[in-house]
């Protein structure tokens, strides 16, 4: 079957992956092949020229990129990305991506995506400040509380968040506080915004575990990228009596066997902007950590880590994916040959856009819910999702990661089955 945009006109490694991951969990489905048509393509892509002017008063054109994937279940939310390494094909994969992530976890969204190709280190904070709010001006024909969501991503954060939220703002005369999530407390933000994905991850992890037979506190974990995800959840982790023997960031990690002290590991690199130099433990490689010996192996760095090269090598009985497309489809099929139990992406790392909608509902509601009320509710929401993908698994027999795609496509078709098509 055709796709309306083929993997080949794209040049995307992760769009290629996201379409191959559809056409498995429609076979699987038995899905209509006017439905599976419809859910392959991507509803809108606006590219973007983003001019804005540097500290010395040279004029800067970047490109950005904005791509709403579907919107039948209700409006489009997804994260905006700073990366000299962007492209469209990235970005509506991302997008893709995202529409079967509020399907799974039955969140009343499409899934959208959005970047600016850029290396944001070049630029001093007053010109990342100009870069936003031009590309946030561009996109404003997409973006707004009932229709675009915008949500933090790679190299952007809450500051990002809240520039877009007052231009867009601006511009209606008005503040608009749910056209972004992610944003600081103090503008509409949610309590327990900044840990959610690390901490749906740590929600998902033990019940994943416990069905393993695993017993968390006699575990040794270890953790690749120690950002906003890795970071949390490794801190969760160690409180709950985990051994993290491993973790790493984009220059390299560290390891022992008896466990890292994660608070005093935090401390250190508040102290001194990296892990690096950080007593009782040895240096290793990214590429280390990943065959490092483990029960737990949790990938959240970047896309394309465990790889046909490698995934013969993991020791972990579970690998739980805290980044978007940790693992490739070669790598996926030995490691499940292997025994090793994946949870994939779209349900590991559903934490962040279920707050996401929490806040987006506080935020048009004008009522707001302590951070205890929000980690309840995301646990709950966790679980009911994560029970109704094992159920689905073992109904039909495959991998966790089949199954939630077939959960959450599923939610998407009906939702456009039951709407039509118009006219």
């Amino acid at each position: 079957m055709m796709s309306p945009i083929a993997p080949a006109q794209i040049g995307s490694d992760l769009y290629a992956i996201a379409v191959r991951q559809v056409d498995a969990a429609a076979a699987l489905m038995g899905l209509d092949e006017d439905m599976h048509r419809v859910l392959r393509a991507p509803k809108r892509i606006l590219t973007v020229q983003v001019p804005f002017e540097l500290a010395n008063g040279e004029q800067q054109v970047l490109t950005g990129f904005r791509v709403q994937h579907n919107i039948n279940r209700g409006p489009a939310i997804g994260g905006l990305r700073y990366d000299a390494d962007a492209s469209v094909g990235e970005v509506i994969a991302l997008a893709m991506l995202m529409t079967w992530k509020c399907g799974l976890m039955g969140l009343p969204f499409g899934g959208s995506a959005g970047a600016v190709i850029c290396d944001p280190n070049a630029y001093t904070r007053r010109e990342l400040e100009r870069m936003t709010r031009r590309y946030a001006t561009e996109v404003a024909i997409l973006i707004g509380p009932s229709s675009d969501i915008v949500s933090p991503d790679l190299h952007t954060d809450s500051q990002v968040m809240a520039w877009i939220m007052d231009t867009y703002s601006m511009h209606q005369g008005f503040s608009v506080p749910a056209v972004v999530t992610g944003k600081p407390v103090s503008i509409g933000g949610s309590e327990g915004s900044h840990d959610a994905t690390g901490r749906g991850l740590f929600f998902l992890l033990a019940q994943a575990a416990a069905r393993l037979g695993l017993n968390l506190s006699q575990c040794g974990i270890a953790v690749q990228g120690f950002g906003s995800v890795g970071s949390v959840a490794a801190g969760l982790l160690h409180a709950a009596g985990c051994r993290i023997v491993a973790v790493s960031e984009a220059a390299g990690g560290l390891y022992n066997p008896q466990g890292l002290d994660i608070p005093a590991l935090l401390a250190h690199r508040a102290a001194t902007g990296q892990i690096a130099g950080f007593p009782a433990a040895e240096p290793m490689s990214n590429a280390e950590l990943l065959t490092c010996a483990c029960d737990i192996l949790i990938p959240a760095a970047v896309e394309n880590q465990i790889t046909a090269a490698n995934a013969g090598s993991v020791r972990a009985r579970l690998v739980v994916e805290g980044a978007n497309g940790p693992t490739t489809e070669e790598a996926d099929r030995i490691l499940d040959d292997r025994g090793i139990v994946v949870l994939p992406d779209i349900l590991a790392g559903a934490g962040g856009v279920t707050v996401a909608y929490f806040e987006w509902v506080q935020g048009l509601q004008e009522s707001f819910w302590s951070e205890s009320q929000v980690n309840t509710r995301l646990e709950a929401t966790l679980l009911d999702a994560f029970n109704a993908v094992t159920a689905t698994k073992e109904r039909l027999g495959v991998s966790y990661r089949a199954a939630a795609y077939v959960q959450g496509m599923g939610a998407v078709a009906q939702a456009t089955a039951m709407r039509g098509i118009y006219p």
